[in-house]
């Protein structure tokens, strides 16, 4: 969450300053590298690509030597570790050393090459499939529980639940809309951002809007999350930039894998992986703090569906 002095209700209020979370286990450090490496100095992604390429051989090396070894300085070396979440060089090493002795054993994959415009259908398969599985696990490593959790609690108890999206991202928020119209709350997916905007001033406390926004610049999306942050709706941003404007008028953020765009893989289809994997976890928790009305909203939603789909209404 941004700390800054954000207008609500015509006041304005500082944004609480979460606590210093956890430095990363050594195998959410990729995962890490790959979130945090766009929002970087192109000296400090050397770093950080460095490291995360080669823990074996970069654990070994002090400051200075790695320093050296990424034509960077010394202090860009120990900021970078920071902005990764380790207090100093020393934890990145240990924690290099941890991901080395995982990658040795064949606990942690090592990261999966981009498909060719030659490559075979069957490799592009195995690829695509590596690919997808390192999506999820890096989104998973990534994520906030506790940031989930107060996400969750707020959809909860929400009397309307507005999401925007736009692109590839409006399908995940159609996906997330419908999931929670079927265990019978009121929610609204917003594509058209003149629709969005509207609906969102009229949004207030007890209400959630959530944006969907793997960069986390996308203008359609931010307004209408900003107008319902004004009007008092608790908000949600599911970004894959937790430095992206969206965030500063985002109560809760929830942090998506960095897509790994390539010519034959544009990022919003990777990225659309972990936002899909971000909105199932918001689901699930939601129906599990509901259950005594999803339950029985979600068994007359399949029950509609099957008639809809039975063999004696074929034709008809």
């Amino acid at each position: 969450m941004k700390e800054n002095f954000a207008r609500r209700g015509g006041r304005s209020r500082p944004a609480p300053v979460a606590p210093r979370p956890a430095p990363p286990e050594p195998g959410a450090l990729a995962a890490k590298v790959r979130t945090m490496a766009p929002s970087m100095t192109r000296s400090m992604q050397r770093v950080a690509e460095t490291v995360a390429g080669d823990p074996a051989g970069c654990a070994a090396l002090t400051v200075t030597g790695l320093a050296e070894r990424t034509g960077t300085s010394e202090a860009t070396v120990v900021r970078t570790a920071r902005l990764l979440g380790y207090p100093g060089y020393r934890d990145l090493r240990l924690a290099l050393a941890g991901l080395a002795a995982q990658q040795a054993s064949g606990a942690a994959p090592a990261l999966t090459t981009d498909i060719s415009v030659d490559d075979p259908l069957g490799e592009v398969v195995a690829k695509l499939a590596q690919d997808e599985r390192q999506t999820l696990a890096d989104t998973a490593a990534s994520l906030d529980v506790a940031q989930l959790e107060a996400a969750v609690t707020a959809m909860a108890g929400a009397r309307r639940i507005d999401v925007y999206g736009v692109g590839a991202s409006s399908l995940v928020a159609q996906d997330l809309a419908q999931k929670l119209l079927r265990i019978g709350l009121v929610s609204h997916a917003h594509a058209d951002p003149h629709l969005a905007v509207t609906g969102a001033v009229q949004l207030r406390a007890g209400d959630v809007a959530l944006a969907i926004t793997h960069s986390g610049r996308t203008v359609d999306v931010i307004e209408p999350l900003q107008a319902a942050f004004d009007h008092g709706a608790t908000t949600i941003a599911v970004t894959g930039r937790p430095d992206g404007e969206v965030t500063q008028y985002a109560d809760h953020v929830l942090t998506t894998s960095t897509a790994r765009e390539s010519e034959l893989r544009p990022a919003a289809m990777s990225s659309r992986t972990s936002q899909l994997l971000v909105v199932d976890c918001l689901f699930i928790g939601v129906a599990q703090r509901t259950y005594a009305s999803a339950a029985p909203a979600l068994h007359a939603s399949y029950e509609a569906l099957a008639h809809r789909h039975s063999p004696r209404d074929a034709g008809r």
